[in-house]
């Protein structure tokens, strides 16, 4: 009788099956975490049952729109984006509100936010600006929407004279 070796074992280390669900509950969770730590927070509604006004105190301090959805920009500016665009290269919402109607882009990538500011040089105009998202509103509410979301406020140079020059 002749008595079988165990197989060699391969100097490469791999999980025992045991293992293996720890591991995928792990990596899971460094998923997830993100989604939930930027979308959790209150269901909306004020103490009454009412509609709240968006808590946006901590926003721009804590990091928490960038990069963040159109639903959740428009969310702290205090409207509920009609989405215009759903495309790869950006997604683009359109909010109204008594103040004004303004537009919000955001973006997969950053270079794709940068491709769109080069392209909205040609019309000129200030848009606040964050990571992978632009806000386009009139220049006189961009401070205040400085202060819910953060960002930094852009001015592009439009094409032709300078206005007031010969």
């Amino acid at each position: 009788m002749s008595q079988q070796q165990p197989p060699a074992r391969s100097p490469r280390r791999h999980p025992s099956r045991a293992h293996r669900p720890r591991a995928l509950a792990a990596a899971g969770a460094l998923v997830v975490l993100p989604l939930v730590t930027a979308c959790g927070g209150d269901d909306g509604k004020g103490a009454d049952g009412g509609k709240a006004a968006p808590s946006v105190t901590a926003a721009p301090a804590a990091g928490v729109v960038a990069p963040a959805k159109v639903e959740v920009i428009a969310g702290l500016t205090g409207c509920k984006a009609k989405i215009r665009i759903d495309a790869d290269e950006l997604r683009q919402g359109l909010c109204h509100t008594k103040k004004a109607d303004y537009l919000i882009t955001t973006f997969p990538e950053e270079k794709f936010k940068e491709t769109w500011l080069e392209e909205a040089r040609v019309y000129g105009g200030k848009y606040l600006v964050g990571t992978r998202w632009v806000v386009s509103v009139k220049p006189a509410l961009l401070e205040s929407f400085r202060a819910k979301l953060g960002g930094t406020i852009r001015e592009l140079r439009g094409i032709g004279p300078e206005p007031g020059g010969q």
